[in-house]
């Protein structure tokens, strides 16, 4: 590729501009191609800057009124340079500057005269907008992303290019579930289920083994979101087999990353099955695949998608604890939650953090119940204080309603083990505020939960305050 971009320059100097404009700005259109080739395979911004300045460059020449067509495949190459550059840069100007050049080409570049062409160029319109929407918190740019792929779809037809139909179907389902996720909407997700289904008439595993296996993990996402909605376990199996699937060409020797990805989704929709389900078999299965998923998501190769599977794993031997009569499966849990917190801090990612510390609080009261002594509920104490800095009443009401809840149950305990009146009494304080609250946030089951706690709380710090 340096060879190409050494001639394209070569060739520049031989062709100046002011002899043979046109001819220049071809040749600035190569080079930028070769430029944005490279850039893409190193890790830096640089080499697709330039490749961004010389497409603009070559627009000097090559412009709408003198070659339509290829004033716009010059603003379609651009847009692919800026999108590029986008994706490696925290800022959003790149990105929305891609947007803007596709949008120069498909005045041109029209279903009449260059309808492939045109569906391509809605296809990479989509994709900037998709990237914005995810920087972005409303759903403007995800919607107008879905228009943009349903759009490629008028004319990459299932019939005339089945693998472009195929992938725009997928790029289409991604987009609807990132919509249905931030507004909690379960039509979107079954909108992107079936997509995602379409994609795999043509996207097989025998013509595209790792699109195919893509395609089944993004199934298998929109089929356990839409399980967990549902609350029945039809979507959450289904879910399970097609991560199986998506694992039969993800697999760790040819995809590292992208199997711990795969097996991490599997520990989650097998968790959820666990949760629905007696026994301990899914709990314990979906508990050996994130400790498969941490075979490839180490903490040093991607720390935070580490902590995640940490604090699923956490969340997966809580459950299991639960069930079981010993505290080996707690005690794991409080490990597991303890990895999550090394990167999962307070400065990084602060939500996070909160939730973490209210698992961990929750696994060590589990434990205290199950020993005698006071270590492990001062520990859980300790764990829900450090929750409460981040789970405001303010910022998450319904949170600090359940994390004070919870520190009132240990509270309540704790005081019974002590004999302590005063302790007792801020413990039927702090029950009685996450009732409250969760009744009037509409929490009905969280609040229904604490209420079954209030009479055991009172007859405590009755007995406490009588002794």
């Amino acid at each position: 590729m340096l060879a190409s971009i050494e001639r394209y320059k070569r060739l520049v100097a031989l062709a100046p501009r002011e002899r043979v404009p046109l001819e220049w700005a071809r040749i600035q259109d190569g080079l930028g191609i070769a430029l944005t080739i490279l850039g893409r395979r190193e890790s830096g911004t640089a080499i697709l800057g330039e490749a961004v300045a010389t497409f603009r460059e070559a627009l000097k020449e090559r412009t709408r009124e003198r070659v339509p067509l290829d004033w716009a495949t010059t603003q379609t190459n651009l847009g692919a340079a800026l999108f590029r550059l986008g994706e490696r840069e925290s800022a959003t100007a790149k990105l929305e500057e891609a947007v803007a050049a596709y949008r120069q080409a498909l005045k041109e570049r029209t279903p009449e005269h260059a309808p492939l062409e045109w569906a391509m160029t809605q296809r990479n319109l989509g994709n900037a907008l998709f990237r914005l929407g995810e920087r972005e918190s409303g759903t403007a740019k995800f919607e107008e992303a879905i228009a943009a792929y349903r759009a490629a779809l008028k004319e990459w037809t299932r019939e005339l290019a089945p693998l472009q139909w195929a992938l725009t179907n997928n790029d289409l389902g991604v987009a609807l579930f990132s919509l249905g996720w931030r507004e909690n909407d379960r039509a979107k997700f079954e909108d992107a289920v079936m997509v995602y289904r379409e994609a795999l008439k043509e996207q097989t595993r025998e013509r595209v083994p790792l699109a195919w296996a893509q395609t089944q993990n993004n199934l298998g996402l929109a089929l356990w979101h839409l399980g967990e909605r549902e609350g029945r376990t039809a979507r959450l199996e289904e879910a399970v087999v097609a991560y199986r699937e998506a694992l039969k060409e993800r697999t760790r020797e040819r995809a590292p990353l992208d199997w711990a990805q795969t097996q991490s989704n599997l520990g989650n929709a097998l968790s959820s099955l666990g949760e629905h389900e007696n026994g301990t078999v899914k709990l314990e299965e979906a508990v050996a695949a994130y400790r498969d998923a941490l075979k490839e998501w180490t903490r040093e190769r991607v720390p935070l998608d580490w902590a995640q599977t940490q604090s699923n794993l956490g969340a997966a031997l809580w459950r299991l604890g639960e069930r079981e009569s010993g505290t080996a499966k707690l005690e794991e849990a409080i490990a597991a939650y303890r990895e999550a917190l090394k990167e999962r801090t307070r400065g990084r990612t602060p939500r996070e953090w909160a939730v973490t510390q209210n698992n961990l609080g929750i696994a060590l009261f589990r434990l205290g119940e199950r020993e005698g002594g006071t270590r492990k509920l001062e520990e859980a104490i300790a764990a829900y204080r450090e929750a409460l800095k981040e789970h405001t009443p303010e910022r998450y009401p319904l949170d600090w309603a359940g994390t004070l809840g919870n520190e009132g149950l240990a509270l309540m305990l704790l005081s019974e083990r002590r004999r302590d009146a005063p302790m007792a009494v801020v413990a039927l304080s702090q029950i009685t505020k996450a009732v409250e609250t969760m009744r009037s946030g509409g929490d009905a089951p969280s609040a229904a939960f604490y209420e079954q706690q209030v009479p055991r709380a009172r007859a405590i710090v009755e007995r406490l305050r009588g002794q």
